[in-house]
């Protein structure tokens, strides 16, 4: 079933330097499009802040935008909307336009999590919902995923930008040594700083999401949770 993401910057009018933070976002986009999941049709600005996007499931989109949470430089945030449904293409003079209960679904997800953040969960970032008449088996799914989904962005949300970063650089596959070398630290900070992040838990969930890629360990350095393989 596809999954349509639409996704706005966070607090995008108080931002110091919103064309700054324009490039930066671009950038991440570009990067999570080249070494994230495959997308129907990859995120890309649209108009104002806000990105839009399509995956062939739920699994790619959340995986998507989990890796865009760990790419965003300080102080750049997303707010994501994930809808489930059928989509469909109406005729414009323009090209096809895409429409449909799946991006009404995924409108309604991104209003949703912004309630949520302004009442009672503030660090929550991203919403799935399922499109009007969907079958049991999906609001079931949509409810277990956003369930996941508070506790996931609480996780994240906690993390420095450079904990981000190595966590990101683990699932691509990155040495802590490596890491190490381009944070300018030694390995052991890097170990130390994914063991205090319990970041393990969160390459496992992308692994969960993706099956493709895991922390590599040529030279049986410590793993994400710091103890040896």
């Amino acid at each position: 079933m596809p999954a349509v993401v639409i996704a706005d910057i966070v607090s995008s009018r108080e931002l110091a330097d919103r064309k700054a933070a324009q490039r930066d976002l671009e950038t991440v986009l570009a990067q999570v499009s080249e070494e994230g999941p495959p997308a129907e049709q990859g995120l890309r600005p649209v108009v104002g802040d806000e990105v839009q996007g399509v995956y062939s499931d739920l699994s790619s989109a959340l995986a998507a935008t989990m890796l865009l949470q760990l790419a965003l430089p300080e102080g750049l945030e997303l707010r994501f909307g994930i809808g489930l449904g059928r989509i469909e293409e109406i005729p414009s003079v323009g090209g096809a336009l895409s429409e449909g209960e799946a991006w009404w679904a995924a409108r309604g997800a991104i209003d949703q999590v912004e309630r949520l953040a302004r009442r009672t969960a503030p660090t929550a970032r991203t919403w799935v919902a399922a499109a009007e008449g969907a079958t049991a088996e999906t609001r079931e799914m949509v409810g277990i995923a956003n369930s996941g989904l508070l506790a996931r962005d609480r996780a994240i949300a906690q993390l420095s930008a450079r904990t981000r970063r190595l966590v990101y650089g683990r699932w691509r596959g990155r040495t802590q040594t490596d890491l190490a070398a381009a944070e300018g630290v030694v390995q052991s900070a890097v170990s130390q700083a994914l063991a205090a992040a319990e970041a393990g838990a969160l390459l496992e969930g992308l692994r969960a999401l993706t099956g493709e890629r895991g922390p590599a360990s040529p030279d049986r350095e410590p793993d994400s949770g710091g103890h040896s393989r």
